[in-house]
């Protein structure tokens, strides 16, 4: 793995994430392998729990802040805080710290943290300049922009650049990979037929590109499209970002299939 990194070695936190934990925790492994290689001494606390992002959208102020108090106990003690999602970085970046916008003491402690806080895959390019990986997976893919990661946290060369030195891998683009793929959290659930719509033309655009892989680096946005790809009876595999870079595919079966 090349990079330029820091002269010392950063401390930092992963937060794992509900989805990660629940549902793949291959990513929170992939994510820990990607970091130690890019020189990071990786801790994982304890008494994480959930970003608040879902309470934080259906207007539960009350709920989103105890979670928050709880982020702000554990992760304040370390260089870095790392998400492998976009849309809980987008949380804890840019929304936590307006939760306590009646109070400065708590309000500085939350800026504090968000500032230390990055998605993995911008982490590891524009933080510990990390430049390429030693890693492989043979076969063509495409990647899908998650709209919080895009637009909240900038995301959108850092993983082409790394997946670029990816040996075996073609990245083959959706004519509209900006697209939201029509998960948005609670938006699938209050409005659920204009998510199926909006997942049915992303499904559509992966197709069209002929890949036999969708990458992405928001699990939620994985799950979403990796069941509608499956209910259609795509043969596409789906993974996130850093399970590839990290060279962990064998490691566990794409999103939706069992092993074997």
């Amino acid at each position: 793995m090349s990079q330029t990194a820091p002269a010392s070695k950063p401390r930092v936190a992963l937060f794992v994430t509900c989805l990660v934990d629940l549902h793949r925790p291959t990513i929170g492994f992939a994510a820990i392998r990607l970091l130690e290689r890019a020189g990071c001494q990786v801790e994982v606390p304890r008494a994480q729990t959930c970003c608040g992002q879902p309470a934080y959208n259906t207007g539960d102020r009350a709920t989103t802040r105890d979670l928050a108090m709880g982020i702000l106990d554990a992760f304040g003690g370390y260089d870095y805080v790392v998400v492998p999602s976009g849309s809980c970085g987008g949380m804890l970046r840019h929304h936590l710290p307006h939760l306590f916008d009646d109070d400065p003491n708590i309000k500085a402690r939350a800026e504090a943290l968000a500032a230390k806080t990055y998605e993995l895959i911008g982490f590891l390019t524009d933080v510990m300049g990390v430049t390429e990986v030693q890693a492989a997976y043979p076969g063509t893919v495409t990647y899908h922009d998650s709209c919080s990661g895009l637009r909240e946290l900038g995301l959108k060369q850092q993983p082409r650049r790394l997946l670029a030195g990816v040996a075996g891998l073609k990245l083959t683009e959706m004519t509209d990979p900006e697209v939201c793929c029509g998960f948005g959290g609670t938006f699938c659930v209050k409005y659920p037929e204009i998510s199926v719509r909006m997942v049915s033309d992303k499904t559509r655009d992966i197709a069209a590109t002929g890949a036999d892989t969708l990458l992405a680096g928001d699990l939620g946005c994985l799950l979403n499209m990796a069941g509608r790809l499956k209910r259609e009876g795509s043969p596409v595999k789906v993974r996130h970002v850093a399970e590839v870079l990290a060279g962990m595919t064998n490691d566990v079966p794409p999103i939706g299939e069992g092993r074997g």
